[in-house]
């Protein structure tokens, strides 16, 4: 079986936001790429989880009113996120992406230091096994 990197969709490629960004980049660009989750990232590039419209949507729930301009002044790094999306080491195994892909659109990857270098997609470790599928 292949291993975490040939599934791997590169940072460069990958959507993705800083803890230091308002809540308004960060929906904007979520409604841009029509993503409904997104990972996030510290100011030295490591992973600290995923964003979803979920957790979009409690935030501005707990507040009495919210315009497009107060989420200027709200920050990723405040709003709660609602779940964990667990992220793989560039050298797991594949039965442990495996395992977690099974729950999650995709699985952020990390180097050893926890830096994030990508993602790897369910669609994309689907599509792999379209060679075993019988017509």
């Amino acid at each position: 079986m292949k291993n975490v990197a040939f599934y791997l969709t590169p940072k460069i490629n990958v959507v993705y936001e800083h803890t230091d960004a308002s809540m308004r980049q960060l929906f904007e660009k979520m409604e841009y790429h029509h993503y409904t989750s997104i990972p996030i990232l510290d100011e030295k590039g490591h992973y600290v989880g995923t964003i979803t419209e979920g957790d979009l949507l409690r935030k501005i729930k707990k507040k009495e009113t919210i315009t497009f301009r107060d989420m200027e002044n709200i920050f990723v790094k405040d709003i709660k996120r609602s779940r964990l999306y667990s992220p793989v080491s560039i050298d797991a195994r594949f039965r442990d992406l495996f395992r977690i892909i099974a729950h999650q659109n995709f699985v952020p990857v990390v180097d050893d230091q926890g830096v994030f270098i990508g993602i790897v997609t369910r669609s994309a470790v689907l599509s792999s096994f379209e060679e075993f599928i019988e017509e």
